[in-house]
């Protein structure tokens, strides 16, 4: 298995679509861009097929330190999380 880059990917996108590199890497950086947006915006992205990008809050707890195992305060924080569509998972079987 090997490791896929931005710029990997944006020359795979060229190559399949016709566009040129610095067209594809312009195209991949303006969905990525548009995904943060809209997830910092609190929405929701659906690629139909591929998966769907959302927002999840994780409430504070109380964890432990491993180290010391003293209880320490876990702040609450808002995450990203990302579910594979069917198609997804079907390509990667």
């Amino acid at each position: 298995m090997a490791l896929v880059g931005k710029d990997d990917l944006a020359r795979d996108v060229a190559e399949k679509s016709g566009l040129g590199l610095a067209e594809a890497k312009n195209a991949l950086d303006a969905t990525l861009k548009a995904i943060e947006e809209q997830l910092g915006s609190g929405n929701e992205v659906r690629l139909t097929g591929f998966g769907k990008f959302s927002v999840s809050h994780r409430e504070a707890r109380t964890g432990r330190n491993p180290q010391t195992g003293e209880s320490m305060q876990i702040a609450a924080k808002t995450v990203p999380r990302f579910s594979a569509g069917a198609e997804l998972k079907k390509a990667v079987e």
